[in-house]
């Protein structure tokens, strides 16, 4: 049963591709908000790193929605 799929390159590589540049925009931006944030309501440094992590636990599951949808929109395999 498992010999009858194949992978589909292509897809493959444009939701990699997509996952890569929506990446770098939604860490991005939650450096930004982070530091934005931490700067206007005069917190230190230990609490900007706090709101990091927090904004980048958010990119993390944004991330993690995107790549899902993705994988239902462009399946991976094919039966042959």
């Amino acid at each position: 049963m498992a010999r009858d799929r194949r992978i589909v390159w292509q897809n493959v590589l444009t939701v990699i591709s997509a996952a890569i540049l929506i990446g770098a925009e939604v860490f991005g931006a939650a450096f930004a908000a982070s530091w934005a944030l931490a700067t206007l309501a005069g917190l230190g440094a230990f609490w900007a790193r706090i709101l990091d992590v927090i904004f980048v636990c958010c990119g993390i599951l944004i991330m993690a929605q995107f790549i899902r949808n993705a994988h239902r929109i462009e399946p991976f395999t094919t039966r042959s």
